[in-house]
């Protein structure tokens, strides 16, 4: 009896979930907000954040060395660059999720390359197209080739859930009548042609980038069969946010005959340095590492009480992990220690990468022993730390003591931030309570803003 209900459960959710192509799935998959999320670009640009879901994946974006890369990111990068806001990521591999995030206001924008289906026209706005792609059959070259679509019959297809892909092949199926089935599945493309490779399934669809992009490194794959001729792809904006996509629109037709084709050859057409990003232990794609001192930074952020992405972070920001790292102003080594901060901390080699970061560690240790009482909460504190490193503690005192003077809240950096930004301003930084004087106190601001969005995508990309 329980054998006779298993597979009645299974035959259902594989007529529910594999093989059908309904106007009722259709329907179901449309997303209608009846009180939608209203935030545009005035707001965006008040808020000082731009929001954008994008893929985990080898050309989207990831960390390789530390370094944060990726088509869309780069994109994205330049994008904010232009608005005068700072770029927030949200990693979302299941692409419903993505358009739930838009509507909801999770995010401003959906960062993918996404085609246009009269269901995903319901759920946002396309922008202008960025290029035109088309989709591609993935199997192994141990698989028979396909030479029409008759060669599928009774086979499995498996699609990532939320792409297009599937509504393509039920166009096919219908057309055609060919029986084969199409499974979808919450894993990405890329994992999917993994599976492939590893002879797990036989068949999947990607955009024939990714597929070539893999196909550089995986020599047995095959990618010649062609779903669907070139399709624009375009980026997704909610409906109510025209001004965002209108200077969105204005940003494309600026670059897309600069930015956009050098950043299309560097991950999609260079394919040894995409065999070396998605194939490094250092690559958030295939290993868990940051950077060769990992295991250095870990010991330095258990004695700091930090996660140790925090610290790579850091190190990141100040010497991108290199040890003979020199600044103008003569600060050397991994964190990038003054010579007086040098000698004080006890590092007589600033280029030997234990010394300097232990010294920078002791530093750091110093300074949250100064905040403690003042700021008690970690996360709050950790900004006080990381302003003070780059600054000098006095500096941010200075502003602790403003935000304490005006009544303001001197455990919340934000408000303390706004007064060390004010030192630049003589009516503020010639006030009897400071005492370290003119300071250049926003790009400090900007510095803690820097590490802790590294910091994020340390988080979201590589493990603990």
């Amino acid at each position: 009896m329980r054998k006779s209900v298993v597979i009645l459960f299974s035959t259902l959710i594989l007529i529910l979930f594999g093989v059908q192509c309904t106007f009722l799935e259709q329907q179901l998959n449309k997303v209608r907000k009846e009180d939608p999320y209203i935030l545009d670009l005035e707001g965006i640009k008040k808020r000082g954040i731009l929001r954008a879901a994008v893929d985990n994946n080898s050309t989207g974006y990831y960390i390789y060395r530390g370094r944060r890369m990726g088509y869309e990111y780069e994109l994205l990068q330049d994008l904010t660059k232009e608005l005068g806001v700072q770029l927030n990521l949200v990693l979302v591999s299941d692409i419903d999720k993505a358009f739930d995030f838009l509507n909801d206001g999770t995010v401003d924008l959906i960062a993918m390359n996404l085609e246009y289906s009269p269901e995903r026209d319901e759920m946002a706005t396309f922008s202008r197209p960025l290029g035109d792609i088309s989709t591609v059959l993935v199997g192994s070259l141990q698989s028979p080739k396909i030479q029409s679509w008759q060669d599928l019959e009774s086979d499995t297809v498996y699609v990532r859930k939320g792409a297009i892909y599937k509504s393509q092949l039920c166009k096919i199926k219908d057309s055609l009548q060919v029986n084969f089935t199409v499974i979808e599945s919450p894993l990405h493309e890329e994992t999917l042609i993994d599976q492939v490779v590893d002879g797990e399934i036989k068949w999947t669809i990607a955009d024939q980038n990714i597929a070539q992009a893999n196909a550089t490194y995986y020599d047995g794959l095959n990618i010649s069969w062609k779903v669907t001729e070139s399709e624009d792809v375009s980026w997704a904006l909610r409906d109510n946010s025209p001004k965002l996509l209108g200077t969105v629109n204005k940003w494309l037709d600026q670059e897309k005959n600069k930015l956009i084709p050098i950043l299309y050859a560097k991950y999609f057409l260079n394919s040894k340095n995409s065999y070396f990003r998605s194939t490094s232990p250092f690559s958030s794609l295939a290993g868990n590492r940051i950077s060769v001192y990992d295991e250095l930074i870990q010991q330095g952020a258990q004695e700091l009480g930090w996660d140790w992405r925090l610290l790579a972070s850091l190190v990141y920001k100040e010497s991108r992990f290199d040890t003979t790292a020199i600044s103008y102003a003569g600060a050397q080594g991994l964190l990038q220690l003054m010579p007086v901060t040098l000698e004080r901390f006890g590092v007589t080699n600033p280029n030997d990468p234990d010394q300097s970061l232990m010294g920078g560690v002791r530093y750091l240790r110093y300074l949250d022993k100064f905040w403690m009482e003042r700021v008690p909460e970690t996360n709050e504190r950790i900004k006080f730390i990381l302003s003070s490193y780059n600054i000098g503690h006095g500096h941010v005192e200075d502003a602790w003591r403003l935000a304490l003077k005006y009544g303001s809240n001197t455990q919340s950096w934000d408000e303390v931030a706004y007064f060390l930004e004010q030192k630049t301003n003589p009516e503020y930084y010639r006030d009897p309570v400071v005492r370290s004087g003119f300071a250049k106190g926003h790009l400090a601001v900007r510095y803690v803003e820097d590490v802790i969005n590294i910091f994020e995508s340390y988080k979201a990309l590589v493990s603990p």
